[in-house]
């Protein structure tokens, strides 16, 4: 059976790169009809951050990711937590040891740190000498009974040209003398990602690693791990970094990086999904939708067809996507999914005046969201002039006038005045079209251009310099609301 993991360190809030790692996990699993596993690598204890374990269960809960075993759900590999399986790692490093593949290193960090400081100096890369791989077991028989602090090495091979293949770069090769002795057991019993990844993958049954590009440069010393057991290797898919768009690797300073900042600006999951898919990947075969179902990308999804340059995180592609999928939503269910993001991420008053707007909302009104916006945050601005006016007359009226269409103040009032005349004795406001015929009749009476007469009509009626056309808000308003902010606005034209 195909196997493959999620296994992400608990430091914070999940980052965009690694959902997509738990993603094309999940797509691969799937499509294979195989099992998604999440472990929780906590090895690194400085590092852990309280609360982050559940905060990644909720991300991957609601980006729709599911997992067959993991924390929470249970299954047969248990535990899922690397904190809590050490008494592994040890019985396993213990084989090295007796094998000779590894070995007990007694260097203090003030020799470890003059021998990386000559390196850099001699212009080498910074590499662990083996000095203590020469220590003759006399000599470590005598540290060991003296209590002295080491940890544990892997012994790299000497003279080797280690070759594989990755499934999304093809056929690589390493000299094990560019390897360095890896740290695999701390002085604190704790071990260190490496040797606990490999024996963890191994214990579970992992038959697919599929992890970010830069965790290549490990990969070579995984080998020797799995070579140094004995035990059958997995494959390995390193898929490629996400960049920033001047091609640097993605970064909190240009940008968010975490998932649940994207949540709280409003985005579905749906759109976060098939927006981070095709950072890396795209079906091929000159399919030109991008649009995708989770089901269809379990379908379609070919790990073979993951790119191996870096992709670019395009903000504007991420907010069309979501746009998308607004547009795609019932009223009901966009009403329901708006609703859900307010409960979860609006201040008590925004909270409290967002929903009372949504009481008084009417079909117009929610086309003219889904038309326009592209995430939830977006929607608020938009209702405090769809749904109330309180609009700030000291910009509202200079926005009237406009020197291109040659309107002055003079020219709007006139405007104004003829449109509410026409608008208080038309019956049909059952379209825009119908509307449309009335005010096209007032512009002609009034000899004017379309533009001399709309634009501050349509100023009027939103206070806005961007909003629908004035024929789509007398629709959304209605009739007697068009023709009270038509007034109001006439009282201070005054």
């Amino acid at each position: 059976m195909i196997k493959t993991r999620f296994a992400p360190s608990p430091t914070g809030y999940l980052h965009i790169g690694s959902l997509r790692t738990a993603l094309y996990a999940y797509l691969f699993a799937r499509q294979k009809k195989g099992k998604l596993i999440l472990r929780i690598e906590d090895t690194d204890q400085n590092r852990f951050v309280e609360g982050a374990v559940e905060s990644l269960i909720r991300t991957l809960q609601w980006a729709g990711i599911t997992y067959d075993e993991g924390p929470e759900v249970g299954g047969s590999n248990s535990p899922y937590i690397q904190s809590e399986r050490l008494e592994l790692y040890k019985k396993e490093v213990q084989v090295l040891l007796d094998k000779g593949q590894a070995y007990r290193c007694f260097c203090s960090m003030e020799r470890l740190d003059e021998m990386r400081k000559e390196q850099q100096e001699r212009k080498q890369a910074p590499m662990y000498d083996k000095k203590c791989r020469k220590r003759s077991h006399e000599e470590i028989h005598q540290l060991l009974e003296q209590n002295s602090p080491h940890v544990i090495r892997m012994a790299i091979p000497e003279n080797e040209i280690l070759r594989f293949r990755d499934v999304v770069r093809g056929d690589l090769e390493f000299a094990s003398n560019t390897i360095d002795d890896q740290v695999l057991m701390k002085s604190d019993g704790f071990p260190t990602y490496h040797l606990a990844n490999v024996v963890d993958d191994h214990d579970m049954g992992i038959t697919h690693v599929i992890r970010a590009e830069e965790w290549l440069p490990s990969t070579p010393k995984h080998i020797y791990l799995y070579k140094a057991f004995e035990w059958k290797m997995p494959e390995f898919a390193h898929i490629p970094l996400i960049l920033n768009p001047d091609k640097s690797k993605l970064s909190k300073r240009q940008g968010d990086v975490a998932v649940e900042d994207y949540r709280a600006k409003g985005y579905l999951p749906e759109a976060m999904i098939n927006f981070i898919v095709l950072l890396g990947w795209n079906p091929g075969g000159g399919e030109t939708n991008e649009i995708f179902s989770m089901e269809e990308l379990i379908a379609q999804f070919d790990l073979e067809k993951v790119h191996k340059s870096g992709a670019v995180f395009d903000l504007n592609r991420l907010k069309w996507i979501n746009g998308e999928y607004l547009r795609k939503l019932s009223p009901e269910a966009f009403i329901e999914k708006y609703t859900t993001y307010l409960e979860d991420y609006a201040t008590g008053e925004e909270k409290k005046d967002r929903k009372n707007q949504l009481k008084d909302i009417n079909i117009h009104v929610i086309q003219a969201l889904q038309a326009r916006i592209k995430t939830w945050e977006e929607a608020g601005p938009m209702l405090d002039y769809l749904v109330n006016f309180n609009p700030n007359w000291t910009t509202l009226l200079p926005l009237m006038e406009n020197e291109k269409m040659q309107i002055d103040k003079t020219l709007a009032k006139k405007a104004l005045q003829a449109t509410r005349e026409d608008l208080t004795q038309a019956t049909d406001f059952s379209s825009e079209e119908s509307i449309k015929t009335t005010l096209m009749t007032t512009i002609s009476k009034l000899e004017m251009k379309n533009g001399q007469v709309l634009w501050p009509l349509r100023v009027a009626l939103t206070g806005e310099a961007f909003s629908p056309g004035a024929f789509e808000m007398i629709l959304i308003l209605g009739k007697e609301e068009s023709l009270k902010r038509i007034g109001a606005t006439l009282e201070q034209l005054r």
